[in-house]
């Protein structure tokens, strides 16, 4: 089992770790080939949310059958088991209020019920990662005294747009003053995030099989130059930023095993394994506290860690990583996706399943403020503007619920001293469409703040942006139609409009219309001042986009 583990991708893998498990009592039989399948298409589309375990964080808890108590000692149990195959199906079918999207137009009938009756089983515990493993996956393709010494292409680097091509395991490197695709390469599958180098001439993906990738951007032609697994399931990796650090380091942070990973920021070797198994927040040993989203902080040479099921924040020191040293932070279960305020000071990160936005002080090493929000907060790296009334505000979307949160963030600004009575409180909720967002985006030189809603039921709101005007959020927000400006034609499933991403230079969106395998997706370009559509980009090889990442707004923290 391990060694499969190791020589192949961990979409292949966990479906052999996971395949095996055994039937729980009462639990709807399955031929070895259903179990296959239904362990495929688990860790493709539910083990994000759900957990491999299965015991929960922004998705429910799928296991069998649970049980617990809370402060009050009263006992509540429930499970999979008890819903049926019958009420399984239809929640599959059709998604919920909460968040989870309708697959009806992904996966088939049959699938559907192979689903409903495999989250009924009890789920195998997936190998362990050790340094060893790490070691033994490592590959440096081209040793660092073998690069160029110079860019050897004429691109503008700075506009490139690293795009997941989610489906088929790529990523697309997009010329952002061209709008041509610069180049396609393997990566892992089901990109999570690319992330630059402090010098925007590598860029670094980390797939949700756990296989991290160095891309060198100084060639003629992109090329891999370095590629690690962290695991059997991934989902952040991130450079050390601070000054005299430069990309002396790559951390990486593994959703299975739960752990973060430090390799040599330029050829990924290998250097320690943390883990990030034990307690909650509530005092609880969790086996499975997967690592979400890092960043590197400004202002010190320290990674921000966020791991989700215990909701504890971790600021790791990376000046001496042989006698490495954690500042330990508590907050709020089921810690997500987040980003940096206006001064860059405070990390804000979603406790999406305790309806919470944490920010942490990266200067004091404390927690600043847990602001309550409605529900499953949702703010990929969030939106930094100027409030007219309020000041400097951070925004967060939310799969739960049809608003977008807006946060007073304290600054030392003089400026802005007047607004000091409302920072870290929910100054104001913009009314969406419906529940279902994802992503919340504006630039420092943009008067708009974009949203999308990918994971709506509704086509009407998938297939869309809602664009607000920050001058005046009085009005209503301007519907952009994704999917009808792309001029490809209507299929039964939904194309969602997904991952809004500025260029450099503010003056454009890129919207990725995230279609199924065998549907034509594409990139659609507008013009941020008018909202007009600009272009479209689109080719046989664009298959299935969903994140884009602008090479000089990554390696800033612009947005």
């Amino acid at each position: 089992m391990k060694k499969a583990l190791l020589g192949v991708f961990a979409v292949s893998a966990l479906t052999v770790a996971m395949s095996s498990a055994f039937a729980q009592e009462g639990a709807p039989a399955m031929t070895a080939a259903e179990k296959e399948q239904g362990s495929k298409i688990y860790f493709e589309r539910c083990a994000g949310c759900h957990g491999v375990l299965r015991k929960g964080a922004t998705g429910k808890n799928l296991e069998p059958a649970w049980k617990k108590t809370d402060k009050e000692g009263k006992v509540t149990e429930g499970g999979t088991l008890k819903l049926g195959t019958a009420r399984l199906e239809k929640i599959i079918a059709y998604g919920t209020d909460g968040g989870m999207v309708n697959y009806d137009d992904i996966l088939t009938k049959e699938e559907i019920n192979v689903m409903a009756r495999y989250i009924q089983n009890t789920p195998d515990v997936p190998p362990e990662f050790s340094l060893k493993d790490m070691k033994d996956s490592w590959k440096l393709v081209v040793p660092v005294k073998d690069r160029p010494t110079k860019q050897m292409n004429k691109i503008n680097l700075a506009n490139v747009f690293a795009t997941t091509l989610r489906d088929t395991g790529e990523l697309a490197l997009i010329d952002g003053d061209t709008k041509e695709i610069w180049s396609i390469l393997k990566t892992g599958y089901a990109v999570h995030i690319s992330r630059m180098s402090a010098s925007g001439r590598y860029v670094y993906t980390v797939g949700r099989d756990g296989l991290v990738t160095m891309i060198d951007l100084w060639y003629e032609k992109p090329t891999t130059v370095a590629s690690i697994r962290l695991g059997s399931d991934a989902r952040s990796v991130e450079v050390s930023k601070f000054k005299g650090y430069e990309d002396k380091y790559l951390v990486g942070g593994g959703y299975w095993p739960p752990q973060y990973s430090i390799m040599d920021g330029g050829t990924l070797e290998p250097l320690k394994i943390v883990s990030t198994r034990g307690a909650t927040v509530d005092g609880e040993y969790h086996p499975e506290p997967r690592v979400a989203s890092i960043v590197a902080s400004h202002i010190k040479p320290e990674w921000v860690v966020n791991v989700k099921e215990t909701g504890m924040i971790k600021l790791v020191d990376y000046s001496d990583i042989a006698n490495l040293k954690e500042i330990t932070i508590n907050s709020a279960k089921f810690l997500h996706d987040g980003g940096w305020d206006y001064t860059k000071r405070y990390f804000m990160v979603a406790a999406n399943a305790s309806n919470k936005v944490a920010a942490v002080d990266t200067k004091t090493g404390k927690l600043a403020a847990l602001v309550d929000t409605k529900k499953i907060p949702h703010p990929g790296r969030g939106a930094n503007f100027i409030h007219p009334k309020f000041g400097p505000v951070w925004a967060t979307g939310h799969l739960g619920d049809a608003v977008i949160t807006l946060i007073s963030t304290p600054t030392d600004d003089k400026k802005y001293a007047k607004y000091k009575e409302y920072n870290w409180k929910v100054v104001e909720e913009l009314k969406t469409n419906g529940a279902g967002n994802l992503f919340v985006k504006t630039h420092p030189k943009s008067t708009h703040l974009w949203a999308d809603m990918p994971m709506n039921p509704e086509r009407d709101n998938a297939e869309v942006n809602y664009v607000y005007d920050i001058k005046d959020l009085s009005k209503p927000p301007v519907k952009i139609d994704v999917a009808k400006d792309s001029g490809l034609p209507v299929t039964k499933a939904l194309r969602r409009a997904v991952h809004q991403e500025f260029n450099k230079d503010g003056t454009e969106v890129w919207i990725s219309l995230w279609g199924g395998k065998t549907d034509q997706s594409a990139i659609v370009v507008y013009d941020d001042k008018t909202l007009k559509l600009k272009k479209v980009i689109t080719d046989p090889k664009m298959i299935t986009p969903t994140g884009k990442f602008n090479v000089y707004n990554t390696m800033h923290d612009v947005f």
